[in-house]
């Protein structure tokens, strides 16, 4: 470490040399005191710090009060922060210095001192909190994440006015220096899922993270798995309610999502306005995204199964009309189903890399468009018609995006399966992916928790799985939490 020298001009020196060809990051020579005796330099990203002289700025007012001090009072006003700001802190080597600075703070060298006052400002231009759009929802909250890590930490803290919850930063990437936050509420965390986090990225050794989604892949335990191993949100309120149940939420810079640790198939088919509605509805709604996920998955093989090697189980005007359609059809059924497959995910890839209300257009018109001209040109039936368009609304139904695209991928798997061995290999298809996701575990906890263990924590979890019970059967949190803690604030277990 480079520590700082008392002697200005030999600071100065050190960051002209390291900010030349910085263009962006100034230096601003500033002579403090009642006589403008003492001589001291600010550095700051030009656009991350505001005005520096006015009087409605944090660094302005600190400033004009440095300059009608005398040099002894100054001096100690710097030692003991007597200005009382509340985001300032010493700063003794020049590497914290630069990396306070990179942050989007403004760093001040005085002379005569042998460290750097660093002082909070506005920080880097973002967004700003704004509406959720992939996890709409009927009731709760409207608000989501923003980019950056300061501000979706204040979200969740709006919500968790609680000491209890902790935030612990750390900077990601050798080049990025991206600042991550993990969450936690201290009494209900499971302490090895936390540390099993922070030994993760701390092992990450990359020069850029630019996003959370790197962080993901970085410290997913099995990679190869199509399957997500945390689950991702953009609602504060989700988030909120992960903390709650014992979970860890971790947050990163220029990331409009959170990612949530452990994660399971089951709360990856939960939304964050199940716990604000009628259990009746919410249940009957968990049953319909599981079927969706089942047709999503299977309806493609099923049907090229049936119609190429198992004709006979169907009843016979439903084979008769089935015949009838397919007539003139060049392809066989495996590649009918495919080619409109490929041009469905040729149209949703194509929608959302078009601007909003295009996107929108182009994914429902040319859905139709395409559909009808394949099968008046013949080159599938109207029945593959049906049987994608209700794939991709099962797909559609999965309130997974992350979920959604692992089925999607094993559905082409399933698809191949089906057309070789037909419903032996459905069958087969299914033995190995139930095998795959009862192999698979999230920091420790398998992967189908609660169906792979129904009686786990006193079968509470299973109250909250496929249906979901009243609120006031729900005395107890999942499995996640630590197990002195499990009983939920309110009477009874």
């Amino acid at each position: 470490m480079e520590h700082l020298s008392k002697e200005i001009s030999e600071n100065q020196r050190i960051v002209e040399e390291r900010l030349r060809g910085c263009d962006d990051i100034l230096l601003r020579p500033i002579m403090l005191g009642k006589d403008r005796e003492t001589a001291c330099f600010l550095i700051y990203i030009e656009t991350a710090v505001s005005n520096l002289m006015l009087e409605d700025s944090v660094i302005g007012r600190f400033l004009n009060g440095l300059r009608s001090m005398e040099q002894a009072e100054l001096y100690e006003t710097l030692e003991k922060d007597g200005m009382g700001l509340s985001d300032t802190g010493k700063l003794w080597d020049m590497e914290a210095a630069f990396a306070a600075m990179l942050a989007g703070n403004a760093v001040l060298f005085a002379d005569g001192l042998d460290f750097a006052l660093k002082i909070g400002s506005k920080g880097y231009p973002g967004n700003g909190v704004q509406k959720a759009e992939s996890e709409k929802v009927l009731r709760g909250s409207r608000e989501a994440f923003s980019e950056s890590e300061k501000t979706n930490t204040a979200l969740i803290r709006k919500r968790i006015r609680n000491t209890g919850l902790k935030v612990k930063e750390t900077p990601l990437g050798e080049s990025s220096h991206t600042m991550a936050a993990l969450l936690y509420m201290e009494d209900l965390v499971y302490p090895p899922f936390l540390k099993a986090i922070e030994k993760k990225m701390a092992g990450i050794h990359r020069d850029g993270v630019l996003d959370s989604g790197v962080l993901e892949q970085l410290t997913a335990d099995v990679w190869y798995s199509p399957f997500p191993q945390y689950q991702v949100t953009e609602r504060p309120d989700r988030a909120a309610q992960a903390l709650l149940n014992g979970r860890v939420v971790v947050v990163t810079d220029n990331s409009p999502e959170a990612l949530i640790l452990p994660t399971t198939l089951n709360t990856l088919f939960q939304t964050s306005d199940d716990a604000y509605r009628h259990f009746a509805i919410v249940s009957f709604l968990r049953l319909i995204r599981y079927a969706a996920a089942f047709l999503a998955l299977a309806l493609p093989g099923l049907y090229v199964a049936v119609t190429t090697l198992h004709p006979g189980i169907l009843p016979t005007n439903l084979i008769l009309a089935l015949k009838t359609a397919r007539e003139g059809v060049p392809f066989p059924s495996v590649l009918e189903v495919l080619i409109l497959e490929l041009a469905f995910e040729l149209l949703r890839e194509a929608g959302l890399r078009m601007p909003g209300p295009v996107g929108n257009t182009i994914g429902i018109v040319g859905g139709l468009i395409i559909g009808q001209a394949a099968v008046s040109a013949n080159l599938v039936s109207p029945m593959v018609v049906v049987i994608v368009a209700l794939t991709a609304l099962g797909d559609f139904a999965i309130p997974s995006e992350e979920l959604s695209e692992g089925i999607r991928l094993v559905k082409y798997a399933m698809l191949f399966l089906c057309a070789n061995l037909g419903i032996m290999g459905f069958f087969l298809g299914l033995v190995f992916l139930l095998v795959h996701l009862a192999n698979l575990k999230s920091f420790g906890v398998s992967y189908l928790a609660p169906y792979s263990a129904w009686e786990l924590n006193r079968g509470a979890d299973r109250k909250d799985s496929l249906l979901r019970f009243p609120l006031i059967f729900l005395k107890r949190r999942p499995v996640f939490a630590r197990a002195g803690r499990r009983v939920r604030t309110g009477k009874g277990e």
